[in-house]
């Protein structure tokens, strides 16, 4: 008779809510911790993989991806868990098109998913009315989202409607979410000021604080600073930022002009027009990418290969262009609050299918330049993150917890091993 189902065996274990920091054996029974122990006799385990040499830290929670072929390919989920990730949102889904997915396309992680409220794709207009608001968040719920995003920076709503949606997600008990930007204000610090005064003191999700800070309306220093002191002033808004170099946004165009304002700002901060000529160009240029299914990855194609590619599929796909400073991405990851915790709770790739997956890449990249310790990048791709979302049985690896454990080479900063509630 086994007493677990699995036993990872001399594993260098990392676990700061608990205060484990050491060498020891991990016991796994019906998917939760059950054991920790210097040494579980190798009987003991249905199952035995020894992992000496390596490091385990509660499972990352990446709180920011996109793992619907709407926006690359369906290969997000298995690119995730390459990467070292047992729990993700999904924020903007489609809802239906990934839960159709999942059987083919599924790796076993913790997917949550935030249906998007927009328009053109789920609203008929930037000012629904209460009837077709109430209707979304109650059809979303109902088939299985977690909450609805605002995907005011690439779809905006009026003001009054994004209001009136945040109120009905947290009417319904949904959870709400928020790429800033309005029809009044874009995906910028004035989106941020305004989506921070529109939630009036409740719970919000803003996401990847980083998309605000590119210099758009003053320095981007400047913008950063004052994206700090706008959340040390509202503890209420929970946030992450990204690390990568590189955004993600639609393609797509319509009338010759891209469809999303993200797209058209980006387009504009790297000097090329906001349409489908400049879009060319900045193909040519090698400064923007679309998002193609590569076989078992999505890849970015740029170029003459990647316009042409872009052409055939009509302009509707995903890409990515190169637009996040490198000194906002590091301010936001370390900005901490008087009392000790962080500003921006977590950090998060705004990846999946969108091949930027650096979590581990670039989280201890900046362990090893000493702007974060390897006990606060556990903290904050982790701990925090299942804080943010409501998982209370996630986020360490206390007795009982789920078994979702990320193995790492912390040398290299790669993944090793990605353990889902085994």
């Amino acid at each position: 008779m086994y007493l677990y189902d699995l036993v990872i065996k001399q594993v260098d274990i990392k676990d700061p809510i608990n205060g484990v920091d050491g060498v020891a054996d991990i016991g796994i029974s019906d998917g939760l911790i059950a054991a920790i122990e210097a040494d579980i006799p190798m009987h003991q385990g249905r199952k035995l993989i020894d992992l000496s040499g390596y490091t385990a830290i509660p499972g990352i929670i990446d709180p920011h991806t996109h793992v619907s072929e709407f926006w690359g390919s369906h290969n997000g989920q298995s690119m995730l868990a390459k990467a070292g990730v047992c729990t993700t949102l999904d924020m903007a889904g489609p809802l239906d098109d990934i839960l159709k997915s999942i059987p083919e396309h599924g790796a076993g992680l913790n997917v949550a998913i935030l249906q998007f409220a927009s328009p053109p794709y789920t609203f008929t207009c930037s000012n629904p009315s209460q009837e077709e608001i109430h209707s979304l968040v109650e059809s979303s719920l109902r088939n299985g989202a977690y909450g609805v995003k605002l995907l005011g920076g690439h779809y905006p709503l009026t003001p009054d409607a994004s209001g009136l949606l945040i109120a009905e997600i947290a009417r319904q008990g949904g959870y709400v979410a928020w790429h800033a930007g309005t029809t009044e204000h874009g995906s910028n610090i004035e989106g941020m000021r305004e989506a921070i005064a529109m939630a009036d003191g409740h719970f919000l999700h803003l996401a990847h604080i980083n998309s605000y800070c590119r210099g758009t309306v003053i320095s981007e220093l400047e913008e950063t600073y004052e994206a700090i002191n706008l959340l040390l002033k509202h503890p209420h808004i929970y946030s992450e930022s990204y690390i990568s170099p590189l955004n993600g946004t639609s393609l797509a165009c319509k009338d010759g002009v891209p469809i999303s304002k993200v797209t058209c700002n980006s387009l504009l901060k790297l000097g090329f027009e906001a349409t489908e000529v400049g879009m060319e160009s900045a193909f040519r240029a090698g400064k923007v990418g679309c998002v193609i299914n590569g076989g078992s990855e999505s890849v970015r194609i740029s170029g003459e290969q990647g316009i042409k590619i872009w052409r055939e599929n009509g302009t509707s796909l995903g890409g990515m262009f190169p637009v996040n400073p490198p000194l906002p991405r590091i301010m936001l990851a370390e900005a901490k609050r008087p009392e000790g915790d962080f500003v921006v709770d977590c950090l998060s790739t705004d990846g999946g299918c969108l091949p930027r997956n650096v979590l581990v890449e670039k989280g201890l990249g900046l362990v090893f330049l000493d702007v974060i310790t390897l006990n606060e990048f556990i903290l904050k791709t982790s701990w925090n993150p299942s804080r943010m979302l409501r998982l209370p049985n996630k986020g360490s690896l206390g007795i009982g917890m789920d078994a979702d454990i990320t193995v790492l080479d912390v040398e290299s900063r790669t993944p090793v091993a990605t353990i889902v509630g085994w």
